[in-house]
């Protein structure tokens, strides 16, 4: 059986700060791309907050995470800090990877956020690879690896929760399922309702998330953990959950109703969870208020701070790679 895991009402705090936090990050992201600042193709991660603020705060500041090409949120929520984010959106210098990264491919290793990446189930094995380094130097490290639906289509997906099953590996597989693969709605894509169910064929452990929940997010993956460093193997955690934006930013969205959306937004889980704080007396509606006026002016100082950071010299654009 699970052990009872308990949820203090600081955590609770946090929770809400670290989703407020994202949902203002991305919401600046969509300010700053028309204007020319951001360049390239951006996705933001509006609306699947309480899915990488729920599995990340489950893990220790050292355990590890690989990100999908949506991975602004995944960078906040394992500790990336603000004005070093926003330079990389903006490719500057000051930037987590020099501005070299961009929206897509941001890094921040000191804090366990191993890369995102553009390429769909591309970071599958990475993260696949980094559990076996914690397996083979037995330091008790876990790996999350975030990845969408599509991506459990892809043959990667299937190799590697295959060998993360035979040889146990301290990682969590986590299928943020929104219902879309880019433009392609799942349930023609994929042969199963739940992609859960695939587990199965490999032995392993499973669970289906309310993605909007990240109480339940947060319990589910904190005994997923809790099973990897013991030693246990790998679980697959789906987290049913959906993106208010489009695929990119300026997707025409032809693909979904306008009616779909409007109902999925006008159950934003950011704002279920603010009234939930309130209701259970653990921050009142003017202390709600204080913490969101902190957030915005911390993003607004990053984004002053990425603004006046000054670009890489292009002579050394070839630094930092290696052969």
């Amino acid at each position: 059986m699970p052990e009872k895991i308990n949820i203090t009402k600081d955590l609770k705090v946090d929770f809400f700060k670290q989703m407020y936090t994202i949902r203002k990050f991305e919401e600046k992201v969509k300010e700053l791309l028309p204007l020319g600042l951001i360049r390239g193709a951006t996705h933001v991660y509006i609306g699947e907050e309480a899915v990488a603020v729920g599995a990340c705060s489950a893990l220790n500041s050292d355990d590890y995470i690989v990100s999908t090409h949506r991975g602004h949120g995944h960078c906040i929520a394992k500790g990336g800090s603000l004005k070093p984010m926003m330079a990389e959106l903006l490719g500057k210098e000051t930037g987590y990877c020099k501005g070299k990264g961009g929206s897509m491919h941001i890094a921040n290793v000191d804090c366990g956020m191993l890369g995102a990446s553009g390429v769909v189930a591309s970071g599958i094995p990475i993260a696949t690879g980094a559990a076996f380094s914690s397996k083979f130097l037995e330091n008790k490290k876990v790996t999350i690896s975030f990845f969408g639906d599509g991506a459990s289509n892809n043959g990667t997906f299937h190799e590697c929760l295959n060998l993360a099953s035979i040889w146990k590996l301290p990682i969590i597989f986590i299928c943020e399922n929104n219902g879309y693969a880019i433009t392609v709605p799942a349930k023609i894509s994929t042969s199963v309702k739940d992609i859960a169910i695939r587990a199965k064929g490999y032995d392993m452990a499973s669970a289906i998330v309310n993605g909007r929940d990240v109480e339940e997010i947060y319990k589910v993956t904190s005994d997923a953990v809790r099973r990897a460093r013991d030693g246990k193997g790998p679980t697959l955690i789906e987290a049913k959950t959906y993106r208010f934006e489009g695929h990119w930013i300026g997707d025409p969205q032809v693909y979904r109703g306008k009616s779909e959306v409007e109902s999925e937004i006008s159950r934003d889980h950011l704002l279920d969870y603010e009234k939930k704080l309130v209701k259970e007396n653990i921050l009142s509606v003017s202390e709600i208020g204080s913490v969101k006026r902190k957030i915005e002016a911390e993003l607004e100082e990053a984004t002053q701070f990425a603004k006046e950071s000054p670009f890489l010299d292009a002579s050394k654009v070839a630094d930092d790679i290696f052969s």
